[in-house]
């Protein structure tokens, strides 16, 4: 009988390597050891990446917008059209995100000043491209303003028509506590992450229904339950959306096991992250499961949680390929 291939669902290693990239070094390390040819699947948990792994596994085409920067510098940001046009997905992180602030430039006047404008005008334009969904991955902001450079933005262009906005979201944190969450990670000071908060206060005062409370409407500084309030937008969580559009489940049940990976692996791993979504759901089918992480903070109580076998550590794509070969000692 031929031996069962392995299914490879790494995450990308933030700032680093891309989750194909993760990927396809995992596929020639078992491979190069012997394994038959793995079943490669590339996921994301709505941050970063969400864009090329959804297009890759369903197929589309890409299109694109000059758009307005976190800082309103204008900046090139693409989006792609996915069932024949139908469903668009957009990336905050391509208008709005951190990675577009230069480090030298990240600070609290920046934290207080960074604008999701670009985002509305992305959805905007996958809307004019035909789209009546919009599926817009929340992960990897620069911005704390609660989704009102986007919402300005949605209705100067004149609204969304009949499309719909669904907000994948790779946190569960609300609305009022965005600024306190995340602020710190962009920049922001004590006092910075005060005035954000009560700005964002006072927004959902001011807008259609209250986001606050609602769970992850503090993803992306609160875009997520800004858009949910003025907007209607259905927010859900990213990790489980994206593991059932890449058909996860049943790869999974199909392969000898499951070696997953991203960056870090810590305690948020088992709060929502794609990685412990994914080793969860192979534990409860008994596939067996490692992971190959660019670093290991879990504790061991944390592995056995969601059951991952083997945790190995790489820093680079060779170090991936090799500590692959490794993991075939214990298939």
């Amino acid at each position: 009988m031929d031996r069962r291939s392995c299914l490879v669902a790494p995450d990308s290693f933030k700032g680093t390597f891309s989750a194909a990239q993760v990927a396809a070094a995992i596929g020639r390390g078992l491979e190069a050891a012997g394994e038959p040819p793995p079943d490669l699947c590339p996921v994301a948990d709505g941050g970063e990446g969400t864009l090329s792994v959804l297009l890759t596994a369903l197929g589309g085409d890409t299109g694109g917008a000059t758009v307005a920067g976190p800082l309103g510098h204008p900046v090139a940001a693409g989006y792609a059209l996915l069932e024949h046009g139908e469903t668009a997905i957009v990336e905050v992180a391509a208008a709005s995100g951190l990675g577009l602030v230069p480090d030298g430039e990240r600070g609290p006047e920046t934290a207080w000043a960074a604008s999701t404008r670009g985002t509305g005008e992305l959805i905007v334009a996958a809307t004019r491209a035909g789209a009546s969904v919009v599926l817009v991955a929340a992960g990897g902001s620069a911005t704390t303003d609660g989704g009102a450079g986007a919402i300005a933005a949605i209705h100067e262009a004149g609204g969304l028509g009949s499309a719909t906005l669904v907000v994948l979201c790779d946190v569960r944190t609300p609305f009022e506590d965005a600024g306190r969450v995340f602020a710190p990670q962009k920049g922001a000071d004590g006092a910075t992450v005060a005035r954000l908060q009560a700005r964002l206060n006072d927004q959902a005062g001011a807008l259609a229904r209250d986001p606050r409370g609602i769970p992850m409407g503090g993803a992306a500084g609160g875009l997520a339950g800004g858009l949910w309030a003025a907007f209607g937008a259905h927010l859900e969580a990213g990790a489980p959306f994206v593991l059932d559009a890449v058909g996860y489940d049943a790869r999974m049940r199909r392969a000898q096991a499951v070696i997953l990976g991203e960056g870090r692996l810590d305690d948020q791993t088992l709060r929502g992250k794609i990685l412990g979504e994914a080793a969860t759901r192979a534990r409860q089918a008994g596939v067996p499961c490692h992971a190959i992480v660019g670093q290991d903070a879990l504790e061991p109580f944390g592995k056995r949680i969601i059951d991952v076998q083997m945790v190995l550590e790489a820093h680079t794509l060779e170090a991936i390929e090799q500590q692959a070969r490794a993991l075939v000692t214990v298939l």
